[in-house]
């Protein structure tokens, strides 16, 4: 179901055996609405409407964020060559360094995941990572390394990451200012 809201973007409403309460997803072209199974679409609606100067709050935040992340990062063609060169080099120093052993990396052009580790200990960079920081680039292939040894976020997961990179909150707190999906 599709409403709109006056002066923002359209807004999809999806039934969710997962949700436990509304949420609302701002993106920049659009608002996702997740509803509980059993709850009213009506209630839901009007939650929403209740919502809007929020909601549009966020998708003019959005859109600003984008364009200046367009601006930015625009003159910047990311080549998968020299990407998959520095991030395969990173990739491979820090296993050593730790004493990792992957099966196969991956560098992929990806919207949504900055890496990824698999089941068959293969491991899956974004080529968007070689316009990060060093040390959150480092941050995001020691998560996915980790992730060799601890296939979850549990806290025995938490507790290694911090153990190989001390001040890996304050990376991942740094790195929710990079927003993928503008880039």
């Amino acid at each position: 179901m599709k409403i709109e809201i006056p002066s923002t973007v359209p807004i999809l409403f999806e039934r969710s055996t997962r949700a436990k309460r509304i949420s609302i997803s701002v993106k920049a072209d659009r608002v996702r609405v997740a509803v509980p199974m059993g709850f009213s679409m009506k209630k839901a609606q009007e939650f929403v409407e209740s919502k809007s100067e929020w909601i549009n709050k966020h998708v003019q935040r959005l859109n600003e964020l984008q364009k200046n992340y367009q601006a930015l990062v625009a003159p910047m063609e990311v080549e998968h060559s020299h990407a998959k060169s520095v991030l395969t080099h990173t990739l491979e120093t820090l296993a050593q360094k730790h004493g990792f052993t992957y099966n196969r990396v991956f560098i992929k052009n990806q919207k949504t995941l900055w890496g990824s580790c698999s089941h068959k200990n293969n491991i899956n960079l974004n080529m968007k990572l070689i316009l990060l920081p060093e040390e959150l680039r480092e941050y995001i292939i020691l998560h996915e390394l980790v992730h060799l040894k601890v296939k979850n976020h549990s806290k025995e997961f938490w507790n290694e990451l911090a153990r190989l990179c001390p001040d890996f909150k304050e990376r991942r707190r740094e790195l929710r200012t990079y927003r993928l999906e503008f880039m």
